[in-house]
């Protein structure tokens, strides 16, 4: 029978690293998602692969919420969003034209009443058809910090979010300080920080428990254990949740979500994979700062000479006989020979 401790160890160190691309990020922002709209909705949305866009591609939960960002705008007497969506959501099939209209209904209201800027929206197509489910995922994650200026139960990102600028706001500000890298975000988190630090907001959703920053560190060194270079990349731990990293004096932000280990950059997130994939000069480099692999002897077109041996070019052809001009072969072996 299988040893359970050493089960349970190897389902641990799979979930540090699920994905290896680059949309890693996705991913953990999809079932992030998920799980925020299932607490609201009860809609039972997966988390992983496609089943999280087909849940949403009627349109009718994301009408759903546009009213419920509405509604609390006009409790806390909001300027925006100053109207809901009128919307059909009995009978609507994925990919039929209302639910295409559905969905379309949803973007017009975000760009004319949220005013999400143009570089986090999506199409119709992209969530009817998911073809780029990653500009859904950021408008989706974009109306969540909407909602949460306004009271709304929030994501777990954006949790995060909030609690970050709470600790730069709380930390004293040194002169010449480097920026970190979470404070890109002119708008999108600070401004949802302001909101959850505003008197009468109501309770957001679970806080990320000291466990899991008593872990963190752990699954950091871990991810950092992938690299076997002998001068491993930086990164040094400041204080809770927070890294220097590098050979410069930037700090960045990390939390647990769930079995991803993600980073506050600018105003986003990643990966701390896809974070050291592109920071990470051994990382970004196959050939940098690794041991080079043994070379298998492979075929030469142009071997060395060996000792007494002919030069190349001039060795002997012993199935080609060396050939007499004509006109040597005559004055040799007289007329008859060259008649012959």
């Amino acid at each position: 029978m299988a040893d359970p401790v050493a089960s349970i160890a190897g389902s641990a160190a799979k979930s540090v690293r699920p994905f290896r691309s680059s949309e890693a990020y996705v991913e953990a922002m999809k079932e992030d998602l998920a799980e925020w709209l299932n607490a609201l909705y009860g809609l039972g949305l997966p988390g992983g692969g496609d089943g999280f866009l087909a849940g949403l591609a009627t349109g009718t939960a994301l009408c759903q919420h546009a009213n419920a960002v509405a509604a609390a705008a006009r409790a806390r007497a909001a300027a925006r969003p100053a109207r809901g969506v009128a919307f059909q959501a009995q009978g609507v099939a994925p990919g039929s034209f209302v639910a295409r209209d559905n969905v379309a209904t949803f973007i017009g209201w975000c760009r004319a009443e949220l005013a999400v800027p143009e570089v986090l929206m999506f199409e119709t197509e992209d969530l009817v058809l998911r073809k780029n489910e990653k500009s859904v995922v950021l408008c989706l994650l974009e109306v969540a910090r909407r909602g949460a200026r306004l009271g709304l139960l929030a994501p777990r990102l954006v949790q995060f979010e909030q609690e970050i600028e709470q600790e730069l706001r709380a930390a004293p500000a040194a002169p010449h300080a480097p920026q970190a890298a979470g404070e890109g975000a002119p708008e999108t988190a600070a401004a949802a920080s302001a909101a959850a630090s505003a008197p009468g907001a109501p309770a957001r959703g679970p806080r990320m428990t000291p466990t899991d920053l008593r872990n963190l560190d752990e699954l950091v060194r871990e991810i950092l254990g992938h690299c076997t270079c002998p001068d491993q990349f930086p990164m040094i731990k400041v204080s809770e949740g927070k890294y220097r990293v590098g050979d410069s004096s930037l700090l960045i932000f990390v939390r647990v979500l769930r079995s991803h280990v993600m980073v506050r950059v600018g105003g986003g997130w990643d990966t701390l994979e896809h974070y050291l994939d592109k920071h990470d000069p051994c990382r970004c480099s196959s050939a940098a700062h690794r041991p080079a692999p043994p070379r298998t002897q492979t075929f030469s077109p142009t071997p060395s000479p060996r000792p007494g041996s002919p030069a190349p070019g001039g060795e002997r052809r012993g199935s080609r006989p060396e050939v007499t001009p004509l006109s040597s072969q005559s004055s040799k072996e007289g007329p008859e020979a060259a008649l012959r």
